[in-house]
């Protein structure tokens, strides 16, 4: 296998459409679906739309666990489930129709056990070799130390590029660890660096600091619609992202990681990935829920960039 992705704390995504959110009233829900999500599980999702080898390890329990596999097989999603007791979570995605708005609950997660940690452990001990690069995306479960977190990073077996896409407490020990990527947004670039980014020079300073203190080798700052910033030790670069219509940005960040991934592992070089994981990105933007990418707007936009 060329990636695997690991998702700790992986969910069902529930998505529902109401008129108007009002309080105090019962509201009717329509266009009810169900998609597979956890950070992990969705850049996998778009590395395979993107036909690129992957195979994503999630944790699995419960009713919710057995759907999210039915789910992954359907969409030819190789995987590998890490068994535990309690049940795998749902969040819920409500559209309100009249201004189009999302508004999105995130659950908090199953407890894992000291059992269920140390099969985490030594699962990600036992990585192919020859993989490329291991994935760690999406939140930690209830409970967990990101101490522990930091252990399950060392696990990784030596020469397999480390990519962390994740928040507070667990991504500064990802940084104390020294990670070959991470991909944060600027309030979570503030937070790692522990003061306000007021202008692009204060941002580019930030940045700089993490990779000089080998924190990360590279650095894909997400900047919303405006794009991206690359940053590695040999400088920066602004990726615009191209204009398109705006359904759902559910899962846009997933799939500007699967992107890259994707075109690193077809032989591109880091800035022409950067670039193709904007376009999947913005094709991501343009499906509606958390349906992801379609690998053919991804191509598309990308030949326009």
């Amino acid at each position: 296998m060329t990636i695997v992705t690991i998702t700790l704390n992986p969910c069902i995504d529930k998505t529902v459409s109401v008129a108007q959110i009002l309080p105090n009233c019962k509201l009717t829900c329509s266009d009810i679906g169900a998609y597979p999500g956890g950070g992990g599980l969705n850049v996998a999702r778009v590395i395979t739309r993107l036909g690129i080898d992957v195979s994503a390890y999630w944790t699995c329990g419960g009713e919710n666990g057995r759907r999210l596999g039915q789910f992954l097989d359907n969409e030819k999603v190789r995987h590998l489930p890490i068994p535990i007791a309690e049940s795998v979570r749902e969040n819920l995605i409500v559209q309100e129709a009249s201004s189009g708005n999302l508004f999105r609950f995130g659950m908090p997660g199953p407890l894992l056990s000291a059992t269920e940690r140390a099969q985490w452990l030594a699962q990600v001990r036992q990585i192919p070799p020859a993989t490329q690069y291991v994935v760690f995306s999406g939140s930690l479960p209830e409970g967990i130390a990101p101490e522990w977190y930091s252990e399950l990073l060392r696990m990784v077996p030596a020469g397999i590029r480390v990519v962390v896409d994740t928040k507070m407490a667990a991504l500064r020990h990802a940084l104390d660890v020294g990670v070959y990527l991470i991909k944060p947004n600027v309030r979570e670039l503030e937070e790692l660096v522990g003061r306000e980014l007021t202008d692009d020079a204060a941002i580019e300073q930030a940045v700089r600091e993490i990779i000089d203190r080998r924190g990360a080798e590279v650095v894909i700052l997400s900047l919303g619609r405006a794009g991206v910033m690359l940053a590695t030790r040999d400088g920066l670069e602004r990726i615009s992202a191209p204009s398109v219509h705006l359904r759902s940005k559910v899962g846009a960040g997933d799939a500007v990681v699967g992107g890259l991934l994707s075109a690193l592992s077809r032989g591109m070089t880091l800035l022409e990935a950067a670039k193709f994981g904007v376009a999947a990105g913005a094709a991501a933007v343009m499906t509606e829920g958390t349906e992801l990418c379609r690998s053919e707007d991804a191509e598309l936009l990308f030949r326009s960039m």
